[in-house]
């Protein structure tokens, strides 16, 4: 999936000769966390984000330096902080230049762009123009779309049992003497692990194939320095 599948395209934003009073309250009013901000041509200038109001001298949360830190920081930082705290106006508070993404950009690239700067949207655009912005709550939904379930004509016994050993198989937590039966969607998972996340991990691939009902659960772990090995949880309850 890329940027167009998911973003929103009836962008909320904001123009940078608004005051802050304005900015903040229309992310109250439309229940936003950021507001891109643009020209009168649509042109994206920055981002104005709740973070942007956190050091704010109407609330008293504006930095406090001894005199020395801002001989070390300089004139040029103290005097930018003062005007992020202190402005009027968007666009002495918004962050410029932001991080953003085409329409094309597919969602793994955008969910490293996210964790690399450390933000929870990125705008997209084309050219220059604004057209859209993918946040968090995009991904969550995409994440909610793409687990719905979706009727698979393939999905008889033995293709869900080859596509389960080949999925596990391909990886390097795949169980020791791996083993997969499947009977009308209900599957049973065998083998012999050393390490107990490895379980959970063949589990999540088991539902993850279309057309699977149920996953139990009867591998086991083995002990490597005792050659012990203990039954599924699953076994043991059923045993109890």
């Amino acid at each position: 999936m890329r940027a167009h599948q998911i973003m929103t395209k009836d962008v909320i934003s904001v123009a940078p000769h608004a005051t802050v009073l304005d900015a903040a309250n229309i992310m109250l009013r439309c229940r936003v966390s950021g507001l891109p901000v643009v020209d009168s041509d649509g042109a994206l200038l920055g981002m104005v984000t709740e973070g942007d109001f956190l050091r704010r001298s109407e609330i008293g949360t504006g930095r406090k330096r001894s005199g020395w830190l801002e001989l070390l920081l300089g004139p040029g930082r103290v005097s930018n902080d003062f005007v992020r705290e202190h402005g009027r106006r968007v666009e002495d508070v918004m962050t410029r230049d932001p991080v953003t993404v085409e329409e094309q950009t597919p969602l793994d690239e955008i969910v490293r762009l996210m964790e690399k700067h450390h933000v929870k949207r990125l705008p997209v655009k084309r050219g220059s123009a604004l057209v859209g912005i993918v946040t968090r709550a995009n991904l969550l939904q995409a994440v909610a779309a793409m687990a719905r379930e979706i009727p698979d004509p393939t999905a008889d016994d033995d293709h869900i049992r080859e596509r389960i050993a080949r999925a596990v198989e391909a990886t390097d937590w795949r169980p020791i003497g791996f083993q997969v039966t499947v009977l009308n969607g209900v599957v049973h998972l065998h083998g012999l692990i050393i390490d107990e996340k490895s379980r959970r991990a063949a589990v999540v691939a088991a539902e993850n194939t279309a057309g699977v009902k149920e996953v139990h659960d009867h591998i086991c772990l083995v002990d490597t320095y005792s050659g012990f090995y203990m039954k599924s949880p699953e076994d043991i309850k059923a045993a109890g």
